[in-house]
């Protein structure tokens, strides 16, 4: 599994762990525990399901922060993908082994928050002024805090969606590279003109097995609209306005009237599609771009608009569990945040810096040096991703039925007014009983 797919659909994959969580094997948790960067006796337990030089360099860190620090150590631990840490995470509830602290899914809080083993850091986090909690990009902030103002997480990770295109199908169709000024239209113009039946080559790819990989995209749409998901208040949808139906409109006309969007069926296929020459541009995020080939000359830019630009991020966190290692736990997390430590994981990994002042820092240049399509996504934290999805305990029902309203608009099954109102009506029913 790429780290596209662990780090989209693990949002909405939470939610479905939840359930699987009362059977679990507490055998299988137990066994999490061993092989890390120090000691378990009296070491916080840092659980994790970094892979490859995401792995290697909180090794690396983990072992740093030991030697400076040997009366306050953690031990650095490889839990088993982020894919299963919800699961593992309630396993260890019950089990009475909880980590002191463990990398989870942004969709994860509204679970975890209700349980009593979940540490609400909000004295924490206001409480100590270096930590500048406001330096963190405000997506990340949001994804760690709940509706009442509470926060539960430290920003671990912050993604975003930008368009990245071929350049060489732009020459070839005689078309100007997209710029910061695009509009619906230009990118409705560009992909009908990139789109090529007899080679089956298409202008946009759009995933469409309708999970939350196939919401979050619509959602951007949503906003670039000047639309919104819910209501002020929270408690009724608002996606069925004139907002939401230009962008289900033109989601519609692109796949069923022009054709211009290979609709992916959640297997990653896109990305293989790119890199041969047969899709001209996706809007994905830069965890996408290390797997792009080195013979395919591709730009990044942000995202086209209508009212905005805006984009939609995909924060993750690290959240705390066991208050006998909360004090070390909470040390060595303001550390392996501070702007620093950071752009060094950022630098060592291609991860998208936390905080706003790490593109201030000397060794950001050096960061986009290595990874220069990063740029796009850094920019569009501070400008385009203003809002995000709700922490709130209904938002995976609501996924849900915009996943297959969107769904079915994209396959020419339903009309986009007819799905929106059908979406809205699930949606507020599911509001009308939280």
């Amino acid at each position: 599994m790429t780290r596209a797919r662990t780090r989209l659909l693990g949002r909405t994959a939470g939610t479905r762990l939840m359930a699987m969580a009362t059977t679990l094997a507490l055998g299988a948790v137990a066994a999490c525990s061993g092989g890390g960067s120090g000691s378990s006796h009296g070491a916080a337990i840092f659980w994790h399901g970094y892979t490859g030089p995401e792995a290697k360099e909180i090794a690396a860190l983990g072992q740093e922060w030991n030697q400076a620090h040997p009366d306050e150590k953690v031990n650095v631990t490889f839990a088993g993908s982020n894919d299963d840490a919800l699961k593992k995470t309630l396993g260890a509830f019950v089990s009475g082994k909880t980590p002191g602290v463990a990398y989870e899914f942004g969709s994860s809080i509204t679970t975890l928050a209700k349980r009593h083993q979940t540490q609400d850091i909000t004295s924490l986090v206001k409480g100590a002024p270096d930590f500048k909690w406001d330096d963190f990009f405000p997506a990340a902030r949001q994804a760690a805090t709940t509706p009442d103002g509470k926060i539960y997480g430290v920003p671990a990770l912050v993604d975003n969606l930008g368009l990245v295109y071929n350049k060489k199908l732009f020459d070839a169709a005689g078309l100007s590279y997209p710029t910061a000024s695009w509009t619906w239209t230009d990118f409705q113009n560009a992909a009908r003109k990139l789109t090529d039946a007899g080679k089956k080559q298409y202008g946009w790819a759009y995933v469409n097995d309708g999970t939350e990989d196939t919401v979050w995209r619509f959602l951007a749409l949503l906003w670039q609209a000047g639309g919104d998901l819910l209501t002020p208040d929270g408690k009724k949808a608002a996606f069925d306005s004139p907002a939401g139906l230009s962008a289900m409109q033109l989601l519609h006309d692109m796949s069923v009237t022009d054709h211009s969007v290979y609709l992916d069926g959640g297997d990653q296929q896109y990305l293989n599609l790119f890199n041969s020459g047969k899709i001209g541009m996706l809007w994905t995020g830069p965890w996408d771009l290390g797997s792009i080939t080195k013979d395919v000359s591709y730009g990044v830019q942000i995202l086209p608009g209508k009212v905005t630009h805006a984009t939609i991020a995909g924060p993750d966190n690290y959240m705390l569990f066991n208050k006998s290692d909360r004090k070390t736990a909470w040390a060595f997390l303001q550390w392996l945040t501070s702007p620093e430590v950071h752009l060094r994981f950022s630098t060592a990994t291609g991860d998208l810096p936390l905080r706003q002042s790490e593109t201030r820092l000397p060794g950001y240049q050096q960061f986009l040096k290595k990874y220069p399509g990063n740029k796009v996504f850094v920019d569009n934290l501070e400008k385009n991703a203003t809002k995000s999805r709700p922490n709130i305990p209904e938002y995976s029902k609501i996924s849900q039925a915009l996943g297959l309203a969107v769904q079915a608009v994209l396959l020419g099954k339903a009309q986009p007014q007819a799905a929106l109102d059908q979406a809205r009506d699930e949606v507020n029913t599911v509001m009308a009983g939280a």
